[in-house]
């Protein structure tokens, strides 16, 4: 980039020199030579061709049609940029605040340790210059935040410092300002293949495979962590979730997790076996929980607040190959929102489903959105047994039947409550002190 805008501003020098030959008897000459010095800095400071349009950014551009990816940022001398994968046992400490400036992976055999209480920051870009972590097959992350000292992955445009929980100056809506994080492991997967690559990644990164046969694989420990703003595009439909979690075993610790406004997914697991406990999605713009290719785990006590561009609070899909496993939800809270829909399960979808409380979404009959359908074979695994529902509670909108929110036979499992008398649902005392969720008071309603 560099030698490409020195080529660019030599250029330039010549032309202007040129110029200055055979206008130096023009009235105008200064002028043209001070528009000419103009536009050569111009093309020597701003990041690209098209430039910069992430305001926090030193070569912010505001006649940028798009943006590039290569903005470039400020260090305030308690920054640390990372722009080269972790290949080796390494520590990312509370002290300092560490921007990824690429795609950055943790590679087989290495450990990346954060202290509690850091806040991660990823650039801005698109395609193939998303940042976002990967921690690949082999490798592990030790992310072990507090309640008091959360974790918080973020956008470096967000403000936030140390031992604050709340952004100062982004809204939680904002999303798709960088990637997210991505966690690879051994545990087995139902695909077309052993292995594969995990979506958001591009197909020439080695370390986007996922998949395995180690039920047990340990990727390490994530606790108390906060993802925020996430889901940077790749391509068409290949956006990146908040929190990815593909072929991850039993061997790994995921426990009080919180994912706000990122633009794909808030969690999606493909396949693996490892369980969560304690998470909490809030404002995403696709599906708040996600599952596919037979993961096998359990996900209890958890929390949904659906935002105004959700689109299903849950999406369950079915087995992609000849592992035929399913998982478990219990014990969960979601609210909905005037457009997103209880649940889809979708594509023969298998699993245990249980304990959950629903609230505040919109008339079927009338929006159109507010559901929880069977789709693509999910009604043959229903009335096979391999997908079960029990315990479901639901307010439903005024005048509406309980058969037309619960679709295809699901209602003799649901049971209609009036608003905070549910007997089902989480517990949300794990989330009040330490997500930001909590702390802006978006749980009062669970």
């Amino acid at each position: 980039m560099i030698n490409n805008r020195f080529n660019v501003v030599y250029h330039l020098l010549g032309l202007v020199k040129l110029l200055f030959y055979k206008l130096k008897k023009m009235k105008k000459m200064k002028k043209i030579l001070l528009m000419l010095v103009v536009v050569s800095l111009t093309i020597a400071t701003s990041c690209s061709k098209k430039g910069c349009t992430d305001p926090a950014a030193t070569n912010y551009n505001e006649n940028a049609k798009k943006d590039d990816g290569s903005c470039t940022y400020a260090n305030n001398g308690n920054e640390v940029i990372v722009t080269s994968n972790v290949t080796t046992n390494t520590t990312w400490t509370s002290d300092k605040v560490w921007v990824l400036g690429a795609r950055v992976s943790v590679t087989s055999d290495a450990t990346l340790t954060i202290e509690p209480g850091t806040i991660i920051k990823g650039q801005a870009g698109t395609g193939p210059n998303s940042t976002a972590l990967i921690i690949a097959r082999g490798a592990k992350i030790n992310a072990e935040g507090t309640a008091t000292q959360p974790i918080i992955f973020t956008s470096v445009a967000d403000e936030i410092e140390p031992g604050m929980i709340e952004s100062p100056n982004l809204d939680p809506t904002l999303n798709g300002l960088w990637g997210g994080v991505i966690v690879l492991g051994y545990a087995p997967i139902s695909a077309d293949a052993e292995s594969v690559q995990i979506e958001g990644i591009p197909a020439s990164d080695p370390n986007g495979l996922y998949g395995g046969t180690n039920a047990a694989d340990n990727s390490g420990v994530i606790k108390f962590v906060s993802i925020r703003h996430g889901g940077a595009n790749i391509g068409e439909g290949n956006e990146i979730n908040g929190l990815t979690l593909g072929g991850v075993g039993t061997g790994t610790v995921i426990e009080n997790i919180e994912v706000v406004a990122n633009q794909d997914d808030g969690i999606e697991f493909f396949g693996g076996s490892v369980n969560v406990t304690n998470a909490l999605v809030w404002n995403v713009g696709d599906d708040c929980i996600d599952t596919d290719q037979s993961w096998s785990g359990t996900l209890t006590n958890f929390i949904i607040v659906c935002g105004s561009e959700t689109d299903h609070a849950l999406e369950i899909d079915g087995p992609e190959g000849v592992l035929l496993d399913g998982h478990t939800l219990k014990n969960g809270s979601i609210m909905g929102s005037s457009v997103a829909e209880l649940g889809d399960f979708r594509d023969a979808a298998r699993g245990t489903f249980s304990d959950t409380y629903f609230f505040g979404f919109p008339d079927p009959t009338t929006d159109g959105r507010g559901d929880f359908s069977l789709s693509s074979g999910s009604d043959a695994t229903f009335a096979a047994g391999t997908l079960t529902f029990s315990g479901l509670e639901v307010v439903l909108p005024a005048g509406v039947a309980l058969n037309a929110v619960f679709k295809a036979g699901t209602d003799a499992h649901a049971t209609s409550v009036v608003a905070g008398t549910n007997t089902v649902g989480a517990n949300k005392t794990s989330f009040l002190t330490w997500t930001w969720a909590g702390v802006a008071g978006q749980l009062s309603s669970f």
